[in-house]
């Protein structure tokens, strides 16, 4: 991930393209390319989209855009000092403790035909 992160700093850098790289303006730049991904499965089925990968025209625009968001991702932590693999492991753990397993003991929980 950190070799990554450099990658990208030093692309971004060598095209002197830092004095765009705002927050505000990574931000939207990631907006921007979720909803490129998004576009891919708009209209498809639950089964379709999950059956994406196997069309290889499909694969590569969806492994690009995972990229182009990542990429934008990463680029936006770098700029305001976010490790993101450190505020990825604080966030499940919070979920952890907010949306704890429930008890399946509990009838209410267990399907009528058992």
């Amino acid at each position: 991930m950190a070799e990554l992160r450099l990658r990208l700093a030093d692309f971004a850098s060598a095209r002197d393209w830092g004095r765009y790289h705002t927050p505000k303006n990574l931000v939207a730049a990631l907006s921007v390319e979720a909803s490129e991904l998004l576009e891919i499965f708009q209209w498809l089925t639950p089964e379709q989209s999950s059956r994406v990968m196997e069309d290889a025209a499909t694969a590569h625009r969806v492994e690009d855009e995972v990229a182009d968001v990542l990429a934008y991702l990463l680029q936006f932590c770098e700029v305001l000092g976010i490790d993101p693999l450190t505020a990825l492991a604080a966030k499940i753990e919070r979920n952890e403790t907010r949306f704890p397993v429930p008890d399946r003991t509990d009838s209410r929980l267990r399907h009528s035909s058992e």
